[in-house]
């Protein structure tokens, strides 16, 4: 059912069945046009609003997910799932001092591009401006409510939300709060919707005349069901298949503290690595420092011929191995005889997340990172700094694995596209064309 609350301060809930999603997704658009127009100050005041009521409605978030949780052991969710799912009182906490942080953001809307004078009194400028409504499905993660809802709010645009039915409960408690703090600020409480079915997921799809970006967060064969069932451009997250190359002038111990913290830290992020690649110059000498590391966490390897004779209690590794996100604590170890063999390898196998380097040869980092077909790629560091908030962009809607911008952690600069605003004082066309038109001066203006 699609949550859709009254604007009133109890944030009392209606629910209306799917025939109803067009009205819904009309209404949101309308919050989203009133969203547009707002002083910066004023979304800055809603945004802390929104903070204030997730604050104020703790106990009700948390005792909505507890129930999910227990939901979630009941129907045996993967292990990964369920630590994405589970919301406790720090992972709240710490989200909703996130949201306080995207009130303190530049205001992305409003920005001049560019300005110039096209001809005396006409003058051209490239404005920032909202995208409009956003819909963004996911798995699993209730956090994700409030980064996406708080910086559609900021970039001024509504949002359909559409959370995995594992985490229906949390997510309803969420946007119950989201709506009240938008209207304890004055704000239309529609800018924020939720969809808990799948029925109605497929029926936002359809929704080209009102929606108009699709954020998927899943694996990639949602994102490609998404792609196939929208003419709504889609800005696509797929899998996180992240790389590690340990390099042949690598600093072993540095190399085996980012190996930790990249796959221990927290395996079921995207952002955590899948394949560690050892340079064979170093084979022997590393890889038995850090499987011990790595299963002293235990952690499964699984490696190639190489790696399980150097590596006791390894598992064979397939080449399914190497296109896989476990998103566990389970990593696959291959080792290559050149940087080159490292670079193809990630090319072909990677999901275009986050790959590293870990090397003192600043030239073989300059390749890797030149060569390396990702949204991010790193160099003597954890692939797990691939997150918005430690960019400083507050927070994220998604990481993007596109080609295409946005790439990489996608934050306000990604929900915002711009226009073109030209003023005149009567001027035509027909002034500037012809035997005697009169040229433009294209005259860049501060």
């Amino acid at each position: 059912m699609i949550v859709s609350q009254a604007a009133t301060p109890s944030g009392a809930e209606t629910s209306v069945s799917s025939v109803d999603l067009l009205p819904v997704a009309q209404r949101t658009r309308d919050a989203a046009q009133q969203l547009a127009v707002l002083s910066t100050a004023d979304k800055n005041r809603a945004i802390r609003a929104i903070a204030d009521a997730l604050s104020h409605h703790r106990d009700d978030i948390l005792e909505a997910n507890r129930l999910d949780c227990e939901a979630a052991v009941i129907d045996q969710l993967p292990k990964p799932l369920y630590g994405r799912l589970k919301l406790d009182a720090v992972k709240l906490d710490g989200a909703i001092v996130g949201v306080q942080d995207v009130a303190k953001l530049p205001d992305p809307v409003g920005i001049v591009q560019l300005h110039r004078a096209l001809d005396a009194g006409l003058e051209l400028k490239r404005v920032s401006s909202p995208l409009g409504v956003l819909g963004v499905i996911f798995e699993s993660r209730p956090d994700a409510v409030m980064q996406i809802s708080s910086l559609a709010v900021k970039s001024g645009n509504g949002v359909i939300l559409k959370g995995g039915r594992e985490a229906v409960r949390s997510c309803q408690a969420l946007v119950t709060a989201i709506r009240v703090g938008l209207e304890q600020a004055g704000l239309n409480p529609d800018a924020v919707q939720l969809l808990t079915t799948r029925e109605e997921t497929r029926a936002m799809l359809a929704l080209d005349g009102y929606i108009d970006l699709i954020i998927p967060r899943g694996s990639n064969a949602f994102v490609q069901f998404v792609q196939d069932n929208t003419r709504i451009p889609v800005l696509g997250h797929a899998d996180g298949i992240c790389h590690l190359y340990i390099d042949e002038a690598a600093d072993l111990q540095k190399s085996i503290d980012i190996a930790v913290d990249a796959k221990v830290g927290y395996p079921s992020a995207c952002n955590a690595i899948e394949t560690l690649l050892v340079h064979r110059a170093i084979a022997a000498q590393f890889l038995p420092q850090i499987a011990q590391a790595l299963q002293d966490k235990d952690v499964e390897l699984r490696g190639d011929t190489l790696t399980q004779s150097l590596v006791a209690n390894s598992l064979s590794a397939t080449d399914e191995d190497w296109a896989t996100e476990y998103s566990d604590l389970i990593l696959a170890i291959k080792v290559v005889d050149s940087l080159g063999e490292a670079i193809a390898h990630i090319n072909t196998y990677g999901s275009r997340h986050t790959d590293a380097i870990v090397t003192e040869n600043r030239a073989a980092a300059a390749t890797f990172r030149n060569q390396v077909n990702a949204a991010g790629v790193y160099h003597n560091c954890s692939t797990r700094f691939a997150d918005g908030f430690r960019y400083g962009f507050g927070a994220e809607v998604g990481i993007s694995t596109q080609t295409m911008p946005p790439r990489g952690p996608v934050g306000l600069e990604g929900l915002v596209t711009y226009k073109y605003h030209l003023v005149g004082d009567g001027h035509v066309v027909a002034t500037y064309s012809g035997a005697d038109a009169k040229p433009f001066i294209h005259q860049d203006l501060s």
